[in-house]
């Protein structure tokens, strides 16, 4: 027998940062939530109970705490590569580190028309991800996400046209409601080095504006035709948007709402373009799916 896969680390990493500029008084908070796992010559641990080669997820923890406090921690793709980098250039047998960052969502108060100095609300689940892996001689692989990002509009959207067979029931709109929770992913171009990542830094929280505000203006403005048409225009413009990008993907679930027939009530009008009260679907509900690359030259600095 031998052992195909091997990585461990630690999970769940609650990580909370205040920046405190003391001549304003003005505070700022990032939390976090982080997971590293590792790889390398780590083999012997699990067939041979050989604990020599084990980095314990206790330490991964405390570092990650300790790193923390000497580095920036935003953008989440430079604190990522920052952690990788170290695990890697630290242990002579760690070959390659995967380090995912789930930033959480505070934004300061306004109170009384101004910015509050030192307080913060969460103004809904979405989160901004980073999935990293730092390899040995190979460099730092990024991929940024946003996540949980659920919007809706009550027209703009048609589907007609799909293919038909015996099997069908689906009939066919020309004005629906759209909603689905964004899940768009971006894979960055291959970092040669944590320095060349420190080089771009500025770019990471660019990217992450863009794709944000251009999924929602294409989502609210465009006549969509189907999810899978409106779902390319954002890749399109994303690539468009942001050269240091090599692909861009989306997973968009279709959450339902259905008319409902209140005719048996008196003869009222609730279908068709009387449509006014909807009821919501949990499932089961349509996925739709995509990853868009660059056609000719490859992302570059």
């Amino acid at each position: 027998m031998s052992l195909n896969y091997a990585r461990y680390g630690k999970d769940n990493i609650r990580l909370y940062k205040v920046d405190k500029d003391e001549k304003s008084g003005i505070q700022s908070v990032v939390e976090m939530t982080v997971c590293i796992l590792l790889e390398g010559d780590i083999d012997t641990s699990y067939t041979a109970a050989d604990n020599s080669v084990v980095v314990a997820t206790d330490t991964q923890k405390q570092t990650c705490y300790i790193l923390a406090k000497q580095n920036p921690i935003t953008p989440p793709e430079l604190f990522a590569s920052i952690v990788g980098t170290h695990f890697v250039e630290t242990y002579k047998h760690i070959h390659a580190a995967h380090v995912k960052i789930i930033q959480h969502r505070w934004t300061r108060m306004t109170i009384d028309g101004k910015p509050h100095p030192h307080s913060f609300f969460r103004d809904g689940e979405e989160i901004r991800v980073v999935e990293s892996v730092t390899r040995e001689n190979q460099g730092i692989f990024l991929r940024s996400k946003i996540e949980k990002l659920l919007v809706l509009k009550s027209t703009g959207s048609a589907f007609y046209g799909f293919h038909r067979d015996e099997y069908t029931q689906l009939p066919e709109t020309w004005d629906r409601i759209l909603s689905t929770e964004v899940e768009a992913g971006w894979k960055w171009k291959t970092f040669s080095s944590l320095a060349e990542v420190k080089f771009v830094v500025p770019k990471f929280d660019e990217a992450w504006n863009a794709a944000r505000e251009i999924t929602l203006k294409t989502f609210a403005t465009d006549s969509s035709a189907s999810v899978q048409n409106t779902m390319y225009k954002m890749c399109e413009q994303i690539l468009a948007a942001v050269p240091l990008v090599e692909a861009v993907d989306y997973s968009l679930p279709n959450k339902h709402y259905f008319e409902i027939d209140l005719s048996w009530h008196k003869g009222l009008k609730n279908t068709g373009k009387d449509a006014t009260v909807f009821a919501p679907q949990s499932n089961p509900n349509g996925l739709i799916q995509c990853t868009v690359t660059r056609k000719g030259p490859k992302a570059k600095l």
